[in-house]
């Protein structure tokens, strides 16, 4: 384990992390009775590569979401920063590799929120199949007209990724009764294929069929723009794209044009290539697009658990035993 030098100089760590932001004062006892300054920059979503070489040198440790944490951001931080603790799952945003090399620990919270996440694509799915808000908009408009809406056992539901958040995607799905797909680069084991009830496929096959194609991946080498032109001319026509994962994972160019020529029926986007979504954005004015600022994670429950994990991270990182929890009395309510 590490052990910060506390002789030499002050220990601080910055706090970047917007979920965490607004509570932070919580926890300020924590930071007191560990003798840890505490820095919290004002942050929209997240720190650009030159809003963090302004820390640069300063902290021991990061409480980060998804800060451009790039080789050359890493290298200017080096060799004072010894941990960043990610608030939440991915750390795509995060160069680990470099990290690594110089001897950086990057932490996070695995299965952090499958619940939330996962009910989330089932909502869209549902105000999709059941063409809900077409419904509700005809009838506050003055129209009393029947519009055609389908059951989910009707349909196909294909998700890409099986990990924590697919899988629980296909698991909620399936009590619907659709037909399942699913899709990975890494061999998911027969008993949890059969246990989902999902049929494996090659992901031309499963946007050929699907329904209902959920993304679910991690964003990576293997996975930037995996929905392109290409992909997209394979989908189904008259199928809906749910993104609850990360943004560039969708070329979203080639998205609002599939979107506009009408093949696609619909989309459902919690993350975008750039966030936030810039304000021109063709698809703020499509009515067959939902749109969230990458909030799919919505949930007290889990958030707290994250604020926890994400500390303990902090500490272990620095080589610090985190003082007594009971210090932070209570729990937020949001």
């Amino acid at each position: 384990m590490r052990y910060v030098d506390t002789m030499m100089q002050e220990i601080c760590v910055m706090c970047s992390a917007p979920y965490m932001i607004p509570v932070v004062d919580r926890f300020h006892p924590l930071f007191e009775a560990a003798d840890i300054k505490l820095l919290v920059p004002e942050v929209l979503e997240r720190m650009e590569e030159k809003d963090l070489m302004t820390y640069a040198g300063k902290v021991d440790g990061v409480i980060c979401g998804d800060d451009r944490f790039s080789g050359q951001v890493l290298a200017a931080f080096a060799p004072r920063l010894k941990v960043i603790s990610k608030w939440g799952t991915g750390i795509d945003s995060i160069d680990k590799a470099a990290a690594e090399k110089l001897g950086m620990q990057v932490c996070r919270t695995v299965d952090a929120f499958t619940t939330p996440v996962s009910d989330t694509v089932l909502q869209y799915m549902l105000l999709f199949a059941r063409q809900g808000v077409v419904l509700d908009r005809a009838m506050k408009a003055g129209d009393w007209h029947k519009v055609v809406g389908r059951s989910l056992a009707e349909c196909t539901v294909g998700v890409i990724g099986i990990g924590h958040i697919g899988s629980e995607v296909l698991r909620k799905a399936g009590v619907f009764g659709p037909r399942l797909l699913g899709n990975d680069i890494v061999e998911i084991p027969e008993e949890k294929v059969q246990r989902l009830g999902v049929e494996m496929l090659p992901l031309e096959d499963l946007l050929h069929q699907s329904d209902f194609v959920s993304i679910n991946c991690d964003l990576n080498p293997t996975s930037r723009h995996l929905i392109n032109e290409g992909a997209l001319q394979i989908l189904k026509p008259g199928a809906y794209l749910i993104n609850t994962a990360r943004g560039p994972i969708v070329a979203e160019e080639d998205l609002i044009a599939a979107l506009q020529s009408g093949h696609l029926a619909g989309a459902a986007l919690d993350v975008f290539e750039d966030e936030p979504l810039p304000e021109d954005s063709p698809l703020r004015s499509m009515d067959n697009v939902f749109l969230a600022p990458h909030n799919s994670n919505s949930s007290p429950t889990a958030w707290e658990r994250v604020h926890w994990n994400t500390l303990r991270n902090l500490f272990d990182g620095l080589g610090i035993d985190m003082p007594d929890e009971s210090l932070v009395l209570g729990k937020h309510e949001i």
